[in-house]
């Protein structure tokens, strides 16, 4: 072999080499084996606050997920989401443990088993949320609206997304779940 079929074979050598690596890279670190790490079936994220001309300061953030493995199961989901409401000094919190999410589109129900709060009415109460990610629009419902409201709702359930955001602060992201169905 002369010289520059060497240099050639070192070269296509090197150039196979990175390109394995950079496959095992892009595709999650799994050594080159060429599969692609799968995507959870559902997400919500993020934080907002509504909007309220008379100055309440209403946040409502997020981080839940479904995991791919559950993805025929939205009462597997994980994560929290945390709400507060403050006015003047006075108001207060709660943060939940997600107990199911569904997403469609751009549209997210959450619900979630309250763990920590300074309301009484809302300890241990399953609450849910509903989402609209609508880019610089983003919209927001909740399960406690209402005169006489029952806090206590079913999983995945919630009301529409009623409640406008406050320009400039909402940030959610909604993975849509993407179910497959059975051919036959």
């Amino acid at each position: 072999m002369n010289r520059r079929t060497k240099i050639v074979a070192v070269a296509a050598a090197v150039l196979l080499t990175l390109g394995a690596g950079g496959v095992a890279v892009a595709s999650g670190g799994d050594g080159g084996h060429g599969t692609r790490p799968v995507r959870e079936a559902a997400a919500l994220t993020g934080t907002a606050k509504l909007y309220r001309p008379a100055g309440d300061d209403i946040t409502f953030a997020f981080d839940a997920h479904l995991a791919a493995k559950d993805d025929k199961d939205p009462q597997a989901a994980t994560g929290t989401f945390r709400f507060s409401h403050y006015k003047d000094g006075k108001g207060g919190y709660a943060v939940a443990k997600v107990d199911c999410l569904t997403t469609g589109g751009k549209v997210a129900v959450v619900t979630g088993v309250v763990t920590e709060t300074d309301v009484d009415a809302f300890r241990n109460k399953r609450v849910g949320i509903s989402v609209h990610d609508d880019g610089r629009h983003d919209r927001l419902g909740y399960s406690w609206v209402g005169r006489d409201t029952n806090l206590e709702v079913p999983p995945c359930l919630s009301s529409a997304p009623f409640e406008k955001v406050q320009a400039g602060t909402g940030d959610f992201k909604v993975l849509p779940w993407q179910l497959e169905y059975p051919t036959e």
